[in-house]
């Protein structure tokens, strides 16, 4: 009898109250969920050695017939053990486990076994295998004699229990309906879904185990590519606002900056004045390292978009990076007519320096009266309109999702058009991740610094080293200068055994720096004494700030250039790049210095590249390929998959399924023709937790 893919595991088995909940606890309720919680590696026990060719240190897979068994006490330490003698017809060889009598029930002699394990020298003499995985032996074997199937377990769940309850399934379950088009699986040489699903559990050997990654991995990722797509192709089917590009306005603009525009500089303008010429909105993405110059670039579009009669929105994360913006933007349109305002939950003020109240600037955003709102995510809360918002910037979010896209479409004029949409990043991302994830935006890349800066020096400092990083420290901060010190938490962490803003700004006060003036900074102070701290360490009240992750963006003080960061190995390299960046603002010489405790040899090659390399995108890759997406930019909070097969860094794949999807979709936008790929496209995004 068939099972149905959608029926409660409970309805197929009976499972006790603990599992049920481990169960829960990973998603996994029903028979589909099952079928596609995929192992995360596997143990190749294939391989049959005859007990004659056996090595001593290597782990094999023996398959015998028990000639004794018992359960002994060790002379020496009187442990209990339970000793059976295996034999093939090559040999014999002694198995030992230990605190697990009833074995002797279970396993009678003659019974056939296949086990696994590591070979020991016995004792007195002979061969020995102690403690190994086993299975009775029969044809079709789940736990041994095969390549097993290993899976991320939690308690109560083992991958020995999964395969249990896995492999009988495999064989009553429904026959699905490939979704994939047959022209594609024929030229990609893949197998069928419902041959991939069974081999990904139990593969017969290693090439059909391929064969099965290769056809997950292609339905992930065209999957990926399919939705990118669509959601490029529904958002340019919107109307927006035409906005005429102006050469002599923007002539005279980049003639006047204090500072030449680098080439990247000048080709992303280009690219984002032409977007804003188009009826339908733009959705671009512009990428560049911290002091890169973005916000100039993303200046002469607002001047554009506010010129042709239109207002424009500017969006910040933080309130620092919105007030961070307001000045820099202020002294950019000095000498234009442009009336702007910053609003955020604690801030509201206009350029003229007129305080105003919240009320005053939501009325003026209303009807006109204002050319340019800037402050956080705030600016999209529903008592806003714009009367004809048609440029929205949005800072250090680089996936701004499909709910606040049409929230943005919401807060503009009557007309339903949807504003232009430029996305701002610091944080880079890499090609593979650009092709794959961002592939509904069109990218502008900003990829050298400005003329003049001096390479931040970088260095990773031993335990033993701190004393004389600490003296090089005092030298520099007697010179005038200032530094950040960052740690990864608030408070201690006896779990985490790493160090706190809180501990390390008690320390440093007392026993390492007690004549300097130090001051702290985390998320957990009212705003009003951060405020107060960061005008502190502005006007160099403050000699060293110890802060949380809170720095990272928005912070611009040209007089500090010493970056330390505690517990380094916590960070990832796109953040630690971030972190860097908060230094090397001045014509002053910056260091980067990087403690960590950590003697992992993972830890030192990845805290190595970052004193080597000082391209933001080359260490986004590294990071990427170490670590994986999720762990670097955060699944849930940045809308990156989390993909069980399909890897992020395959260009290959990217690029192959990217053509198809483009193929499809240019043929068939909607997927009308193509219904089961239209329904799984709908289920896939809803079960990878996208936006």
């Amino acid at each position: 009898m068939n099972i149905n893919l959608y029926s409660p595991i409970i309805d197929y088995r009976k499972i006790d109250s603990k599992r049920k909940k481990a169960l829960q606890k990973l998603g996994l309720i029903t028979i589909k969920d099952l079928i596609f919680y995929f192992p995360k590696r596997y143990d190749d026990f294939s391989t049959i050695t005859s007990i004659k060719n056996l090595q001593i240190d290597t782990q094999s897979t023996v398959r015998g017939q028990i000639k004794s068994i018992e359960n002994v006490i060790t002379p020496r330490r009187k442990m209990r053990i339970t000793k059976a003698i295996i034999s093939d017809e090559t040999g014999s060889i002694t198995v030992i486990w230990f605190h697990q009598l009833y074995l002797k029930n279970y396993l009678n002699p003659g019974t056939y076994l296949t086990l696994n394990g590591k070979i020991e020298r016995g004792y007195p003499h002979g061969l020995q295998i102690i403690s190994p995985s086993f299975e009775k032996y029969h044809k079709d074997s789940i736990h041994s004699g095969r390549i097993v199937p290993i899976y991320s377990e939690s308690a109560y769940l083992t991958s020995r229990w999964l395969r249990f309850i896995i492999k009988p399934l495999l064989n009553k379950i429904d026959r699905l309906n490939d979704w994939m088009p047959k022209y594609i699986i024929k030229k990609h040489q893949l197998i069928e879904i419902n041959q991939a699903l069974k081999a990904i559990h139990f593969p017969k050997d290693s090439n059909e185990l391929r064969q099965a990654q290769k056809r997950l991995a292609f339905d992930e990722m065209f999957l990926l590519q399919l939705r990118a797509g669509s959601n490029k192709l529904a958002w340019q089917n919107n109307k927006s606002y035409s906005i005429k590009f102006d050469k002599k306005l923007i002539k005279y603009f980049v003639e006047n900056l204090p500072f030449q525009l680098t080439n990247p500089q000048k080709i992303s303008s280009w690219e984002i004045l032409q977007d804003l010429t188009q009826k339908y909105p733009m959705n671009r993405l512009l990428q560049g390292d911290v002091g890169s110059g973005k916000t100039v670039v993303a200046a002469m579009a607002i001047l554009q978009t506010i010129s042709a009669g239109f207002q424009a929105a500017l969006m910040a994360p933080t309130e620092i990076l919105a007030k961070q913006h307001f000045q820099t933007l202020r002294k950019y349109f000095k000498n234009y007519p442009i009336k702007f305002a910053l609003l955020s939950r604690s801030n509201a003020i206009t350029n003229q320096n007129k305080i105003s109240n919240s009320a005053d600037i939501i009325k003026a955003i209303k009807s006109g009266r204002l050319d340019l709102a800037i402050g956080t995510h705030a600016l999209i809360q529903e008592k806003i309109r714009f009367k004809n918002l048609a440029l929205a910037i949005v800072d250090e979010q680089h996936r701004f999702g499909v709910k606040q896209r049409e929230k943005l479409k919401k807060i503009g004029d009557s007309k339903n058009k949807a504003p232009h949409l430029l996305s701002m990043t610091a944080t880079p991302i890499p090609r593979t991740l650009t092709l794959s994830i961002f592939g509904d935006l069109d990218v502008s890349i900003i990829d050298k610094m400005p003329p003049g800066r001096k390479k931040i020096i970088t260095k990773l400092v031993a335990p033993y080293n701190r004393d004389k990083a600490y003296q090089f420290i005092r030298k520099q901060i007697v010179k005038g200068r200032q530094a950040f010190v960052v740690c990864p938490l608030i408070e201690e962490s006896d779990k985490l055994g790493v160090k706190s803003a809180k501990a390390e700004y008690k320390r440093l006060n007392e026993k390492i720096f007690p004549d300097l003036k130090i001051g702290i900074l985390h998320g957990r102070q009212k705003k009003e004494e951060k405020d107060q701290t960061m005008r502190d360490f502005i006007n160099n009240k403050i000699n060293l700030l110890v802060a949380t992750a809170v720095i990272e963006v928005g912070v611009d003080i040209p007089n500090a250039t010493i970056m330390i960061i505690e517990g380094a190995d916590r960070f990832g390299l796109a953040q630690l790049h971030q972190f860097r960046g908060r230094v090397g603002r001045s014509d002053h010489q910056s260091y980067c210095l990087l403690f960590t405790d950590s003697e992992s040899e993972n830890t030192f090659y990845r805290l190595e590249a970052m004193t080597k390399i000082s391209n933001g995108f080359k260490l986004a890759e590294i990071d990427l390929k170490l670590r994986g997406a999720g762990e670097i930019y955060g699944i849930r909070q940045s809308g990156l998959p989390d993909l069980q097969m399909a890897s992020l860094t395959d260009l290959a794949l990217i690029k192959t399924t990217r053509d198809e999807s483009h193929f499809i979709l240019a043929k068939d936008p909607k997927l009308n023709e193509h219904p089961l790929l239209k329904n799984k496209l709908k289920s896939f995004c809803s079960s990878i937790h996208f936006e």
